[in-house]
């Protein structure tokens, strides 16, 4: 459920302040805003699985993504091998995801303080003790974990790929 605002209608925010105000709009209005984040380079079966129980933790679901730098910072020089506004645009794509802000930093710790999520949804993988776990409780949310599904990382798809090339 989008905010009820029309200059607010689903879009990728890109500005700090851009999120505050969508997210003070939505608790204005009583709704459980939702965070969770990732580079979703190449998207997968597992991007749908967390990307769907996000969805169903609340009303407003913010998607958090790494910026274009902020991927190289943490996959290598070669990534992302999709640009920041075509990621972006796809997610928006998904039913449930209303909003999508790009973020520069390495971690997704700044996201998480500026929009103080009730819930963020992260992979079980990196567990309670998180990167954002401080930030996420700081603001009074609370951190839903999500177990992996048995499906190919971003890596694995690409190293398939070259594979297949290479034959």
């Amino acid at each position: 459920m989008k905010i009820d605002t029309p200059e607010w209608q689903a879009r990728v925010l890109c500005k700090p302040e851009e999120l505050q105000a969508v997210c003070h709009l939505a608790r204005a209005q009583g709704r459980t805003i939702v965070t969770t984040n990732g580079c979703f380079d190449l998207l997968h079966g597992g991007h749908v699985h967390i990307l769907q129980e996000a969805a169903r933790q609340g009303d407003i679901l913010i998607v958090g993504v790494n910026s274009d730098d902020s991927v190289r910072q943490n996959k290598g020089a070669k990534r992302p091998y999709v640009p920041e506004d075509e990621r972006a645009e796809m997610l928006l794509g998904f039913e449930g995801v209303d909003y999508v802000y790009l973020f520069d930093e390495p971690e997704c710790t700044h996201f998480v303080e500026l929009a103080q999520p009730d819930v963020h949804v992260n992979d079980a993988s990196y567990g309670a003790q998180c990167v954002e776990s401080e930030a996420i409780q700081a603001g009074g949310g609370r951190l839903h974990l999500v177990e992996k599904i048995d499906c190919p990382s971003t890596s694995e798809i690409v190293k398939r790929i070259v594979q297949e090339t290479n034959r």
